[in-house]
């Protein structure tokens, strides 16, 4: 290449560019080590960038309980954004919905209960019923929903998941991490943000009958806005949480803690340690150029 073409101009443009520091760098504060959490397993996670900040065990394959049932709403939602259902929807109750045993948002069989009624009944009531009568209306049966909540585990790397049913009841080959469940959480809050303010309503009533929310977290720190509860008694109790303050947001998992209460305060101290010492940072901007360098014998 000639010397007089040598010398190109590069511009380096930065698509985009996120990241999570510890405040220690800019406040000469310093970072403890996590906090002791009390379950199977655990992870604390930065959505935006998908750092850990805190984890133990969060690649062991565990029952999920109904927290099986944020891939059954995340499937759902995907259906409406695609236009193939409608919040308004009539969907048949079968025999087979009615009948499943569990936590139940009290739908009848033989009688038709829209969508929207539905996925406030699976994410709010932790409804089984409402759960098959979904899966049965998007896919024709739960079997067939099943084999779609496998396919779209895959797609967000889920790698040691495993469904065998939309409800979360216990069986040998259903199981998840924390890890995954966390990647599940982060894709509800980032890929339909329209449907996400459903996870922080504390009651939904239903048939006259009005239950509230198990995530006991909304009513103790505001800046918790979802996600699900998860309980049976292989599993133990279960939670996926996030919060938001200011600009910075953290999801939290732990699986396998002893009661209701336990889960709820090893979130919180998860929650608390994440929001005390990291937060959110962008760096620099959409398209921002940032330097042009001269390189020898480049190309532009």
């Amino acid at each position: 290449m000639a010397l007089n073409s040598a010398f190109r101009t590069l511009s380096v443009v930065l698509v985009l560019m996120l990241a999570l520091t510890g405040k220690a760098m800019s406040q000469s504060v310093l970072i403890p080590s996590p906090p002791q959490i009390a379950g199977s397993s655990y992870v604390l996670m930065d959505p935006k960038s998908g750092r850990i900040i805190m984890e133990e065990n969060s690649h062991e394959r565990l029952p999920p309980a109904s927290l099986t049932k944020m891939m059954t709403a995340y499937i759902v939602e995907r259906e409406l954004d695609e236009g193939r259902i409608a919040m308004s929807d009539m969907v048949p109750i079968s025999v087979n919905a009615w009948k499943t045993e569990g936590s139940r948002t009290f739908v009848r069989e033989g009688t038709q209960v829209s969508v929207e009624d539905l996925l406030r009944g699976v994410i709010i009531q932790s409804g089984n019923d409402a759960s098959v009568a979904l899966a049965e209306f998007v896919a024709g049966s739960e079997g067939a929903f099943v084999d779609i909540m496998n396919q779209q585990a895959q797609l967000l790397g889920m790698k040691d998941t495993n469904f065998v049913n939309a409800t979360g009841l216990p069986s040998p080959e259903h199981f998840s991490t924390a890890y995954d469940l966390a990647m599940l959480a982060r894709a509800i809050i980032n890929d339909y943000p329209e449907n996400y303010p459903l996870y922080a309503e504390k009651h939904f009533t239903y048939n006259n009958i009005r239950q509230p929310n198990r995530n006991s977290l909304l009513w103790r720190d505001d800046s918790v806005d979802g996600l699900k509860t998860g309980h049976t008694e292989e599993a133990g109790y279960c939670l996926v949480a996030s919060a938001k303050r200011n600009d910075t947001r953290f999801i939290a998992v732990v699986m396998g803690t002893n009661s209701s209460e336990a889960r709820a305060q090893e979130i919180q101290k998860m929650l608390n340690y994440g929001f005390r010492y990291y937060e959110s940072e962008r760096l620099f901007r959409s398209g921002q150029e940032l330097i042009e360098a001269r390189v020898w014998g480049g190309q532009a």
